[in-house]
């Protein structure tokens, strides 16, 4: 099974939000609900502190925790790809996939009384373009390519400070981390 994934190049994101913005135009989010998110790190003390920032959506991990917990079948996993996604006609709003997410992907969305999430732009990425955020990105930090490509180009880390454990759910990410990341 082939499966997309996506790399993030910490050295090279200054928390625009580009990736953010652009993910929220698309699909046309309320305040609030943010399918990407960039979110800031930092520590040590003078004369040597630290900072870096992480952009992050769902993984679309290989053990995809959320979709093991959907009690209706809605959260699913694509065969071709390995892209999670949310069928929002079978959503039945429970939020179990919310609470068991280690990366906090899914977003409840109050005015649907569903759950969605970034599904990689699939629509896009079927007809060979790119998930929005990574055309957006001005720094080109982001990247979606086959997760078995992009591991043997950058490795595989995934494990940095700030991120659930890789070994819950193996998720489909590559980082890029500052040394002031690692856990």
């Amino acid at each position: 099974m082939r499966q997309k994934g996506f790399f993030f190049n910490m050295e090279k994101c200054s928390q625009c939000k580009s990736c953010v913005i652009a993910c929220k135009d698309k699909n046309n989010l309320e305040v609030g609900a943010n399918f990407r998110h960039v979110d800031a790190y930092e520590g040590g003390k003078f004369p040597n502190p630290w900072m870096y920032f992480i952009s992050l959506s769902c993984n679309h991990c290989e053990n995809p925790i959320c979709v093991k917990n959907c009690p209706t079948g809605a959260m699913t996993k694509r065969i071709e790809d390995g892209i999670v996604y949310v069928n929002t006609d079978k959503c039945a709003g429970c939020q179990r996939c919310v609470k068991s997410c280690p990366y906090g992907a899914p977003q409840y969305r109050k005015e649907l009384k569903k759950t969605s999430k970034c599904d990689m732009c699939y629509e896009l990425t079927d007809a060979g373009e790119e998930p929005v955020c990574i055309s957006a990105c001005n720094m080109r930090a982001l990247e979606c390519k086959d997760i078995g490509e992009l591991r043997k180009i950058s490795g595989t880390t995934a494990d940095v400070r700030g991120l659930a454990d890789s070994k819950l759910t193996n998720p489909s990410l590559v980082i890029k981390p500052k040394k002031e990341a690692f856990k």
